[in-house]
């Protein structure tokens, strides 16, 4: 690890050893916009950060191979295999104390699994990580705002819209008001002058953060709207943003984001605003479907 006159050792501190991941959130504001993306996946992806090329952890995080050992370098390190080094050692350390020295479960499929099975395979470990994550103390709070406002604004753009759509199905279900935001259409925009204090803003978002979402939550902010985020990156600006913020993890194999788990997260928030009032709502369904 590279030593200058500033201070960039991730060991040596005042108060014993510093993990990698507390280290990269303490430097977040630091980094550059593309520094950001590797900072998110690292410390939200520290498995995959531990044992994936700089190359492979570029295509994770939409960035390149140079932006990953540019990052490396700011945090104070020679390069990326210093860097992988100490997330290997975090990555141990905390699996011992997850598993209490034991053997973990058994994985789902044997050692040479296809990679339909690889799929499945994370998105099992998606849901289950998700689970551990959410702050019980988070969901209940986004379940009162849900239930509390008197308009639901729901965010998200691209990939994410069709989940906007699909939370604001659910919500309507229940009989609430939702309305969507998913591109900077003329009718979008309307909904967004119509932010108050009683309207719950809800941003999705998955990696860097569409501008829109971006924007819509410090509009929300600004007009001091209750707000609350549901991104798979603990640093994600639209979560820094938002009052109440609910993690999902989105590791894949595959070419593209696992969402298996942020759908298993918005059913869940769904049954838990269902079952604050079970029978009020079942009437509400009803009704609902006989329209």
């Amino acid at each position: 690890m590279k030593r200058t006159d500033t201070t960039t050792s991730v060991v040596e501190l005042p108060h014993g050893h510093q993990t990698l991941s507390v280290y990269i959130k303490a430097r977040f504001d630091e980094f550059s916009r593309s520094q950001k993306d590797v900072a998110q996946y690292i410390v939200d992806h520290l498995d995959e950060a531990a044992f994936q090329t700089a190359e492979e952890l570029a295509r994770r995080a939409n960035t390149s191979s140079s932006t990953v050992v540019r990052f490396s370098q700011a945090l104070g390190f020679e390069g990326f295999p210093e860097l992988q080094q100490a997330a290997r050692e975090e990555y141990r350390r905390r699996r011992g104390e997850e598993d209490g020295g034991t053997l973990s479960a058994a994985p789902l499929f044997s050692l040479d699994h296809t990679e339909f099975e690889a799929a499945l395979a994370a998105d099992h470990v998606n849901v289950e990580e998700t689970a551990r994550k959410v702050s019980r103390g988070d969901v209940e709070a986004a379940i009162d705002a849900i239930v509390s406002a008197e308009r639901v604004l729901i965010a998200g753009v691209d990939q994410m819209a069709f989940f906007a759509s699909y939370f604001r199905h659910l919500l309507m279900l229940l009989d609430l008001r939702a309305e969507t935001v998913a591109s900077p259409s003329q009718e979008a925009l309307g909904r967004l002058a119509r932010i108050d204090e009683r309207t719950l803003v809800v941003g999705l978002s998955a990696g860097r953060p569409h501008p829109l979402i971006t924007r819509t939550m410090k509009l929300a902010r600004h007009r001091k709207a209750p707000t609350l985020a549901i991104a798979d990156a603990t640093l994600s600006e639209v979560a820094r943003l938002a009052r109440i913020r609910l993690y999902y993890s989105s590791n894949s194999p595959a070419y593209v984001r696992s969402h298996a788990a942020l759908l298993a997260l918005i059913q869940a928030l769904a049954y838990g605003v269902y079952a604050r009032d079970a029978n009020a709502y079942d009437m509400r369904i009803k009704a609902f479907r006989l329209k």
